[in-house]
């Protein structure tokens, strides 16, 4: 074996291992231990620096002890959406989303919170393609997902990623985020995600022009950026939540069809932040509309 061989061997095992390694990291289930030692880190992290409300929380529990108060947003009529992506699992509790999913990796996938209903045996047909698939896997038929309509006070466009909702103009623009979680099922005649995403301009204002109506009062309260980059740290943006407690059903295809092509770039489920419990950073300023 020459010199030029053998080191072609040793890149490729090396390349194996890693992806191994990688692999082992995604998809191995986290224990309590390393939980509490990412809520230990958050509540060292943010002591004392100033931080305000964290995001997701849950919206049955109305306690807050964190200090910084901001005003609320103006309402998503008079805003730009921004950004519209979603989350595997819901990131908030309460409502119709209250079952744990458990622990997951520990950075985000198979974490969160899960559609507490039934599915009928229709509904619950597999599907037949891959949806949205990614590192962590497909979408699957009774999955459920939280969806982000994220507005801004920025004069801007619809576009990929938080960066959409930010302006030369306007560095710390208001946001606003209007979460609805759905439950995937196989029914052509459930919602269209390509429809309930759509957006068109409404009086000078970005907006999703078809999302659901019918699924409960808002609980509207002061918090953060989400994601599981900030599982141990605080997120430094303030926005306006307001959630709706009842899940809808959407058609899955429609959803893999929107994750082909939309104006977001958005072709995968994004991981959840960890459910933020700690008072000190949750809002004293939560409402129900």
């Amino acid at each position: 074996m020459t010199i030029k061989t053998k080191i072609s061997v040793i890149s490729a095992v090396i390349t194996i291992l890693s992806f191994n390694t990688l692999a082992k990291a995604n998809h191995e289930i986290a224990n309590d231990d390393i939980i509490k030692m990412q809520r230990a880190a958050l509540a060292k992290n943010t002591a004392n620096k100033g931080f305000g409300p964290q995001s997701p929380r849950n919206i049955d529990n109305y306690k807050g002890e964190n200090t910084v108060v901001f005003s609320h947003a103006p309402t998503s009529s008079n805003m730009n959406l921004c950004n519209i992506h979603f989350h595997k699992n819901a990131e908030h509790a309460g409502g119709e989303f209250s079952k744990y999913a458990g622990n997951g990796n520990g950075k985000g996938f198979k974490s969160g919170y899960l559609y507490s209903g039934s599915l009928t045996k229709s509904e619950s047909k597999s599907a037949k393609i891959e949806i949205c698939p990614s590192d962590h896997g497909a979408l699957l038929v009774g999955d459920t997902i939280e969806v982000h309509n994220v507005h801004t006070s920025a004069i801007v466009k619809p576009g990929p990623t938080l960066g959409s909702c930010l302006s030369d103009s306007i560095k710390n623009p208001q946001l606003r985020v209007e979460a609805q979680v759905y439950v995937l099922v196989n029914d052509a005649n459930a919602l269209d995600f390509a429809q309930i995403s759509t957006v068109s301009s409404v009086n000078g204002y970005y907006q999703a022009i078809a999302i659901p109506t019918n699924t409960g009062k808002p609980v509207v309260y002061s918090g953060s950026t989400t994601g599981p980059s900030y599982n141990e740290t605080g997120s430094p943006f303030q926005v306006t939540w307001s959630v709706k407690p009842k899940v809808a059903k959407v058609d899955i295809n429609s959803v893999g069809k929107w994750c082909e092509s939309n104006t977001f770039n958005e072709d995968h489920a994004h991981g959840v932040r960890n459910l933020v419990i700690n008072p000190a950073l949750l809002s004293k300023s939560i409402i129900k509309i």
